[in-house]
């Protein structure tokens, strides 16, 4: 059983698992990795976590039982399982604004492909491998976790300020450059929003605010693209943006909306596939009364011949 890692550039890593078909229902570990400063690795189960008929697969920070209380990391995450063949699309998962801290040092999706696509027909394993590239992008590490390339732990004090500079104050929440004019419109639309919000703690805060903008970035996704795990994901980050004192009762509204969104989305492409395998049978029918209809057509041409003299002499 092999199992090869690789760094492809400064934020990719690349994981061959091979002899995937003989390796059961337990988790596998791919090799340490350093992105960002930050120790990784990927865990893989062949057979899925706690799912059937797909294959699961995470993110974790390799090292955060022995990383000091407070530590967090936010990342933009790209998830592949390469297609070899150059005619069919690979599977990707994207997720951006993504934190990793003591509660979650760990993320990644149950559903990351179906069993039935690990086929030598579709391009996804080939002489049983199967290979997985990870992107992960780290913006902003809080906590004495920072690394050089290397694996060597830098000066901290240096990264916090390098850090620090990347973020603005809006309205006493820290957020990167990219967020501001979503954070500036959320106040400025539900300018009490945070009346009940009481840390003081600026990590804390940065924390629940990227909460939110998360749980936003999730519902303006098309509900095609949302997962059941991801609706019990937004479900779980309203309960946590409500329980630190945030009045979002709109979000909630909104919540349902798209919930009732992936309803209609769901049953509507159950009602189309269902409507399709009739037309399909009504169109065979259709060709089947045609063929029938030629038959009779041509019993009757032959019937209204008349007979001639040879038929007689």
């Amino acid at each position: 059983m092999g199992r090869i890692g690789s760094p492809l550039g400064k934020n990719e890593f690349s994981w061959v698992i091979k002899d995937f078909s003989s390796l059961g229902v337990r988790a596998i570990y791919s090799d340490e990795f350093v992105i960002g400063g930050c120790k990784w690795r990927l865990i893989a189960y062949p057979m899925g976590n706690r799912i059937k008929k797909y294959m699961s697969l995470y993110v974790e920070v390799a090292d955060s039982k022995h990383l000091p209380s407070g530590w967090s990391i936010n990342t933009e995450l790209r998830m592949e399982v390469v297609n070899h063949n150059l005619y069919k699309p690979s599977q990707q998962k994207y997720r951006k604004n993504l934190w990793f801290d003591q509660k979650t040092p760990s993320w990644g999706y149950k559903t990351m492909i179906r069993h039935s696509k690990l086929s030598g027909e579709e391009g996804f394993l080939v002489s049983g491998e199967v290979t997985i590239v990870v992107k992960i992008d780290v913006y902003r590490v809080f906590g004495k976790i920072k690394r050089n390339d290397d694996g060597v732990k830098s000066n901290d004090s240096v990264n916090k300020t390098q850090q620090v500079k990347e973020t603005m104050d809006i309205n006493g929440f820290q957020v990167l450059p990219s967020q501001v004019t979503l954070v500036s419109r959320i106040l400025k639309k539900y300018p009490d929003i945070a009346l009940g919000f009481n840390a003081k703690n600026r990590h804390l805060r940065t924390a629940c605010m990227n909460v939110l903008i998360s749980l936003i970035e999730t519902l303006c996704q098309s509900p095609q693209e949302l997962s059941d795990e991801d609706m019990d994901e937004a479900d779980n980050a309203l309960v946590y943006v409500q329980d630190a004192g945030f009045k979002v009762d709109w979000l909630d509204k909104k919540l349902k909306e798209v919930k009732e969104k992936k309803v209609v989305e769901q049953t509507g492409k159950t009602r189309i596939q269902e409507l399709e395998e009739e037309l399909k049978e009504f169109k065979q029918k259709c060709l089947d009364r045609e063929a029938l209809l030629e038959k009779e057509k041509a019993k009757v041409l032959a019937a209204r011949a008349s007979l001639t003299l040879d038929d007689f002499v």
